[in-house]
Parts: C-alpha cells; sequence; structure tokens
C-alpha cells in the first residue's frame, strides 16, 4: 500500500479514537505505529495530518455543517465526520495535496471504513467544498496566521 494511503489510514483510525474517546493523538498514533510501523515520510504525513485537523477542527466543522446541513455533525457518523476533515485539511488548508487527489482518498477510506452510502456522501460534500474552493480557504485561513505566531 502506498506511504500515504496508508498514512491516512492510520490518521482516520487515530483521529476516531479522538473523537469517540478523546484519547490523546499523539499517544494513540503511537500506539498504532507500535501495532504496524510505518516509515518516516508516512508517519511524518501522518503527524501533520492530526495535528491539522485537530487545530482547525472547529472552523471545518461548521463548513461540513454548512455544505451538508442534512447530517447535523452530531448525527453523521465519526467516520465521515473525520473523513471529511482531513480531506478538507488536506486541499483547503494545505496546499499539500490536489484536490482530486484528496477527494480520491477520501472516496477511497469510505469505501473501506464507512457505510455504503459513505462515499458518495463524502464525494459530494468534498465536490461542493472544491467549487469554492478560494473563498472556503480564506475563511479557513483568517486568523491562523495570528494563532501560528
Amino acid at each position: 500500500m502506498k506511504t500515504r494511503r496508508r498514512a491516512r489510514r492510520v490518521t482516520l483510525e487515530t483521529l476516531y479514537e479522538y473523537d469517540i474517546a478523546n484519547h490523546d493523538p499523539d499517544e494513540v498514533l503511537e500506539q498504532r505505529l507500535e501495532a504496524s510501523p510505518m516509515e518516516r515520510a508516512g508517519v511524518e504525513f501522518a503527524e501533520r495530518l492530526i495535528h491539522g485537523v485537530v487545530a482547525y477542527q472547529e472552523k471545518m466543522d461548521t463548513l461540513i455543517a454548512r455544505y451538508a446541513p442534512e447530517w447535523p455533525l452530531d448525527q453523521m457518523a465519526v467516520i465521515d465526520r473525520n473523513v471529511l476533515r482531513i480531506a478538507i485539511y488536506e486541499f483547503l488548508v494545505t496546499d499539500e495535496t490536489p484536490v482530486k487527489v484528496a477527494i480520491n482518498e477520501a472516496v477511497e477510506l469510505a469505501k473501506v471504513y464507512g457505510s455504503d452510502s459513505a462515499p458518495r456522501f463524502i464525494n459530494g460534500v468534498l465536490g461542493t467544498l472544491a467549487d469554492h474552493q478560494e473563498e472556503l480557504r480564506r475563511e479557513l485561513l483568517r486568523g491562523a496566521e495570528a494563532v501560528a505566531a
């Protein structure tokens, strides 16, 4: 399995546990890596995704709620919520992953971990977000400069 795809899977598993049980994401990642080691590049990518999603979670959740209003966040499947967060972080907060790649990877995660309807749901929400990429990126990053300083 490709390094980044595997890193996304570990990221999703880590964020799922963080979301459900509020366990420290760094400790969860460390446990996952002890059970199934990964090359350094994958570990670094997973760490960036996890820390980024945690840092931007509130702002990303606001976008998800706006663009998927028929699915209130607290009623959305935990897997779906976290798959969306990872992809949004990848293509709206960082420029590290092209939009189409981020959406495709999110759909693949949804196929493995989500319900039968998850891939279509994930694709729809992310496609709509991608249509508004520039304005949403500005919205997400507004105020982040002050936080990073």
